[in-house]
């Protein structure tokens, strides 16, 4: 055989592997655990940190306002240094759609140390606290939740026993870029950390999806969140890895009513969500990033090369073998086309986007070695210390 086809071969190895040993990534039915309604529904405190959303807000706050929620509850928007209005906006929309009780606090720069969005969510704690809450909501300024949300997570939480419940929001696919783009992106997720995984007790997998977090207090204090993850760039998978490190009990789903209003309509705008924060994945690591490139190469691009070079030299071995992989690749992506309501065929574009998310990984190791480091409205982190570099 010639160095292509074995090179194909491994390829689809690989393919069946993800396909059968990386705890059903592809699968899209995992959604919220049994609920169980408490017999006494525990008082919650919802954190918003927002920086800069007055184009969003009005999508957004009035839902957490309007929720069903038996017990007591109510909201706490941390401005985070906004320059365009946020506070007072969010104040208004409170006075025009009424609902749950809003308090709008500023915690002021973040100092050394803290990025902006954690300072912002301890200060949001600590307001909360003084409630003596039994579970804290993190959500973000641009996520908007159904009337039932809030109710549906406090049950999960209740009836599976958990310290951590947490739903991947459904992101914005409008734009031809999001359509491309997003829905891989919970994909890639996914297959970096398995949900099924993540609920396993004793399992080293943990993640969870920033913009809709219901966390015990006490669990929250127990994992120290968020002094013990001040620096943390990717703060939702590292609150996930404290907890459940600290010995709670997490779940991650996907969320059937919990959207993300945030539109990406630009190829730039998708491209600086996933570089701000992919080389902090890789640890700042040369050797993972030439890993991660080679590892992305060899899984996403050599089906299709393998398939195409066979078509036109007539090598059947080359060809057979990278359909295959290619097959399993494409049956893989579709449960995830599926749940965002996108045509199958987007299945092909798959390889093509993957070169996308290729070229951002390396540019945000780019950026980083420039001193730009993980670039977000207005800020910029450098590298975290060892001592809390995400583990």
């Amino acid at each position: 055989m010639t160095a292509l086809v074995w090179i194909a071969v491994v390829s689809l190895v690989a393919w069946l592997w993800l396909l059968l040993g990386q705890g059903f990534f592809w699968r899209t039915d995992l959604r919220l655990p049994p609920r169980r309604e408490p017999g006494s529904w525990p008082s919650v405190c919802v954190v918003v940190p927002a920086r800069d959303e007055a184009a969003v807000l009005p999508d957004s706050l009035p839902s957490l306002l309007a929720q069903d929620y038996p017990g007591r509850a109510e909201v706490f928007l941390v401005d985070d240094g906004s320059s365009d209005g946020t506070g007072e906006l969010a104040r208004e929309l409170a006075r025009r759609h009424g609902g749950l009780p809003l308090t709008v606090g500023s915690p002021g720069e973040p100092p050394a140390g803290w990025t902006g969005k954690l300072w912002a969510v301890r200060h949001g704690i600590a307001l909360a606290r003084a409630r003596e809450p039994e579970y804290l909501l993190l959500t973000d300024a641009d996520i908007a939740h159904a009337p039932d949300s809030l109710r549906e997570l406090v049950a999960a939480a209740h009836g599976g026993g958990f310290d951590l419940v947490s739903q991947m929001a459904r992101l914005r696919v409008e734009s031809v870029w999001e359509r491309l783009v997003v829905p891989a992106f919970v994909y890639f997720f996914s297959q970096l950390y398995p949900f099924r995984w993540i609920a396993v007790r004793g399992s080293r997998t943990a993640a969870a999806a920033g913009g809709c977090v219901l966390l015990r207090a006490d669990a929250a204090e127990r994992a120290r969140i968020p002094d013990s993850i001040r620096q943390a760039v990717i703060d939702d998978v590292a609150l996930a890895r404290a907890v459940k490190t600290s010995g709670g009990h997490i779940w991650l789903g996907l969320a059937d009513r919990v959207e993300s209003v945030r539109p990406y309509p630009r190829l730039h705008d998708l491209w600086r969500m996933v570089s701000r924060s992919a080389y902090a994945q890789l640890r700042h690591s040369p050797p993972l990033l030439l890993g991660t490139v080679l590892g992305l190469a060899l899984v996403y691009l050599v089906p299709s090369a393998a398939l195409v070079a066979g078509i036109v030299t007539g090598d059947v071995a080359a060809m057979v073998v990278g359909g295959l992989a290619k097959l399993v690749m494409t049956v893989t992506y579709l449960p995830m086309l599926r749940y965002y309501r996108q045509p199958a065929w987007l299945a092909l574009s798959l390889p093509f986007t993957a070169v996308l998310y290729l070229l951002m990984t390396v540019d945000s190791a780019v950026q980083h070695y420039r001193g730009r480091g993980a670039a977000w409205k207005g800020r910029t982190y450098a590298r975290p210390d060892a001592a809390f570099e995400e583990r």
